[in-house]
């Protein structure tokens, strides 16, 4: 494959982690029936799958096995999946419509929508337990560590509270920085991290190099989620478009400005493209994927 064809090497990995997460998601014939379809419902057949795709591209910076970095990402996407279906809940941001088609506790109910959320976040820590992902334990403790950290207080849904307590308020630009490091920037770091971490011969400075260019990226997505929710409509994002400013939530928007924030994101691509300078062409994947985040139609 060239390693130019970026589209190419995105979509057969994508496909990749959707057969694997068909493999391992319960199937809707087994009881509990209306659980099982909700999961599968939550987590197949939507999504770009960026968070597999860093892992990919981190994997292989490292030389990984495309096996382990696949059930890595998995874990990740599961992760993902189950904070799309919990943050579409009423009690959180209330909405609808998720990935172009109702939102799963619209399609299944409120309560089976939240078990549906708590049994992926299980099952991603379950594949971590049940496929060897690094020659030594000890290693594969620190990645289930990794993803524990990324999902929990001090992570992704310590930046969901946060950005509940800021809803009304008018909040500073390193407010808003703190809020989505731990909100989208955590599971974008344990992608990139976990990917790597599946393969070999990263030292301490390098995965320090990688820490830093997934950080930036995940900040840069979340600037392009805002901008995209406040300039592109319903049937582009595949979601209910301008739910931030109806919530009168902050965003890098309202916080920027429309064109300040396309800028603060390309310099961000190009603070993460600048981290990955040592790695040459190991790291033609990421690079790829920063500018895929980044320039996305706006």
């Amino acid at each position: 494959m060239n390693p130019g064809d970026f589209q190419s090497w995105a979509a057969a990995r994508q496909s990749r982690i959707e057969l694997f997460l068909e493999k391992v998601l319960p199937p809707p014939r087994i009881a509990p029936e209306s659980l099982h379809a909700g999961m599968r419902y939550a987590v197949l057949g939507g999504g770009k799958r960026v968070r597999p795709l860093l892992a990919y591209g981190a994997g292989e910076l490292s030389g990984a096995d495309i096996e382990r970095v696949t059930v890595a990402g998995a874990a990740v996407e599961l992760i993902h999946a189950y904070s799309l279906v919990h943050d579409d809940l009423p009690c959180m941001d209330d909405d609808v419509l998720r990935r172009g088609k109702p939102a799963c506790h619209v399609e299944y109910g409120e309560a089976t929508a939240l078990l549906v959320g708590d049994a992926l976040q299980s099952l991603a820590f379950q594949l971590l337990g049940e496929y060897r992902l690094a020659e030594d334990p000890n290693d594969q403790l620190e990645m289930v560590k990794l993803l524990g950290a990324a999902s929990g207080s001090r992570g992704m849904a310590g930046g969901q509270a946060i950005d509940l307590a800021c809803v009304g308020t008018r909040i500073s630009l390193p407010e808003l920085e703190l809020m989505h490091i731990h909100k989208t920037g955590a599971l974008i770091r344990a992608s990139t991290l976990l990917g790597a971490g599946c393969g070999g011969g990263i030292s301490s400075a390098e995965r320090a190099q990688l820490d830093t260019f997934a950080k930036l990226i995940g900040l840069a997505f979340q600037v392009v989620d805002d901008v995209l929710d406040a300039a592109a409509p319903t049937a582009t994002l595949g979601k209910t478009a301008g739910k931030d400013a109806d919530r009168d939530k902050p965003t890098y928007v309202t916080v920027l400005g429309l064109a300040e924030s396309r800028r603060f994101a390309e310099q961000l691509r190009q603070d993460a493209l600048a981290a990955l300078s040592s790695f040459g062409e190991r790291a033609i994947r990421l690079r790829q994927l920063a500018d895929f985040i980044v320039v996305r139609e706006f």
